[in-house]
């Protein structure tokens, strides 16, 4: 078992079994990794889930998404996305164009502005990463995302 866990939640016990300690191990780290996120991405007004949904519609180009292609791509699922589609729209970092032929059917596509405030976070979000987690060889770091992709695999 590993003690620094225990002491980072104040958590007196021992947990149940290995796989509650690496379950909160995780969480933890995530918790942690989105705060960091959070906290570089405050200053341009944009909060981690924004920041995903522009990455997304950034990869669609030109042909943009419907919401619940994006919604199926998100890294933390939300309830509501077209409310996230409606901020971003507000912001005018996305535009949404309904269908001439279905009225039902609406594209979301990333704007010019959308795009230069994503190369603007382009280079300090990579250090970000990189001072976080720079200090792991590259091989540890890939055989932790095999690991991680292998427990999501169960889910």
């Amino acid at each position: 078992m590993c003690p620094k866990l225990k002491n980072e939640i104040s958590q007196s016990a021992g947990f149940a079994s290995v796989h509650e300690e690496v379950s909160l191990n995780i969480l933890r780290t995530a918790a942690l990794l989105d705060h960091a996120v959070a906290e570089r991405l405050k200053p341009r007004g944009l909060t981690p889930t924004q920041y995903n949904v522009l990455r997304i519609l950034r990869g669609a180009g030109a042909d943009g998404m419907c919401r619940n292609e994006v919604q199926d791509r998100m890294l933390t699922p939300v309830p509501d996305t077209t409310r996230l589609l409606d901020r971003l729209e507000d912001a005018g970092l996305v535009r949404r164009d309904r269908d001439a032929e279905d009225r039902r059917f609406v594209t979301a596509r990333i704007t010019d502005s959308g795009l230069a405030l994503l190369a603007s976070l382009d280079e300090p979000v990579a250090r970000m990463h990189e001072s976080l987690l720079g200090h792991l060889p590259e091989l540890e770091l890939r055989r932790l995302a095999e690991l991680l992709e292998e427990a999501r695999d169960r889910m």
